[in-house]
Parts: structure tokens; C-alpha cells; sequence
């Protein structure tokens, strides 16, 4: 029989390492940064068992320890490897472009709208939990999504738009 952490906690090492990727943008810190956030649910695993959104908390923690992490680094990047004006010919990266571009593009969304699409979208996380991740309603989770893919929707179709 598995523990709770087992079945519960450590399910979600490949979304939190994709996230903390995100983030970070360096596989080496990413795993450093999950290990961190992996070590103290281990030492709180019997309070997270009673927790009503342990996986809130586990986001919540790894966002911290990537802010803790840029804070010490005095580092602060961003896509700017990405060239936005850079459209690709061969049609075999054409999604892996499209995607490349919806990051990008995800950097001039407001700081909330980029991380409700990214807890939304990327990791799948219903309204509630993100709301409850949040601290924020739901209704605000859904108006913030909407916002953040129009907004998206329509950086991508003017790109389209230039060819």
C-alpha cells in the first residue's frame, strides 16, 4: 500500500519540474530547486496529508524557492534567446515555433495572467485550485484566462498576419 506522499505528492514531480523549468530556465536549478521543495514536503508530509490542497502548497513552495533562487542570483531573465520576429521555413519545427512563440508572447501578459495560463494550460490545475492557489476567485481565474488567451490569440494571428 503507498503512502500518501507516494500516491499523492510524488506524482507531481514531472508538472513542478516542468513549471520550475519554466521558470528558471535551466534544467540543473530546476531539479535543484524541486529537490528543495521535495525535501520540505518530506519533513511537513503528515501535515500535508491534512491539507485540503497540498498540491497548491507544493506550487506555492516551488514558486518561492524560484523567487528565493533569483533573489540570491541577483539573475533576472527572460526569452530574449527567442527573436520575436523569427518565422521558420520548415514546416517540421513549425509547432515547436508556434510554441517557442506562445512563450514568448506570454512574457508581455501581465504577471497574473501569465501564471494562471501556465498553472491552467501547461499544468492542467482546475479553476478552484488555482484560485486556491491564488488567493483569488474563481471568477478572476476565469476572467484572467480569457484575458490572457485573446491576448495570445491575437499576438499570434497578427505574427501570422506579417508572413
Amino acid at each position: 500500500m503507498q503512502s500518501f506522499f507516494e500516491s499523492h505528492i510524488w506524482p507531481l514531480k514531472n508538472k513542478l519540474y516542468r513549471m520550475a523549468f519554466l521558470w528558471v530556465k535551466d534544467r540543473d536549478v530546476a531539479q535543484d530547486l524541486l529537490q528543495n521543495v521535495y525535501e520540505k514536503a518530506w519533513k511537513l508530509r503528515v501535515e500535508l496529508q491534512n491539507m485540503e490542497n497540498p498540491t497548491g502548497w507544493m506550487v506555492k513552495s516551488l514558486r518561492n524557492e524560484s523567487l528565493q533562487h533569483f533573489r540570491q542570483s541577483k539573475r533576472f531573465e527572460n526569452l530574449d534567446h527567442l527573436e520575436a520576429g523569427y518565422m521558420p521555413q520548415d514546416h517540421e519545427n513549425n509547432h515547436e515555433d508556434t510554441i517557442k512563440r506562445v512563450f514568448h508572447f506570454l512574457e508581455s501578459l501581465p504577471e497574473k495572467q501569465q501564471e494562471i495560463f501556465q498553472l491552467r494550460e501547461v499544468e492542467g490545475l482546475t479553476y478552484e485550485e488555482i484560485a486556491q492557489y491564488m488567493d483569488i476567485s474563481v471568477d478572476q481565474v476565469k476572467v484572467n484566462l480569457f484575458r490572457a488567451r485573446k491576448s495570445l490569440r491575437d499576438q499570434l494571428r497578427q505574427k501570422i498576419n506579417e508572413r
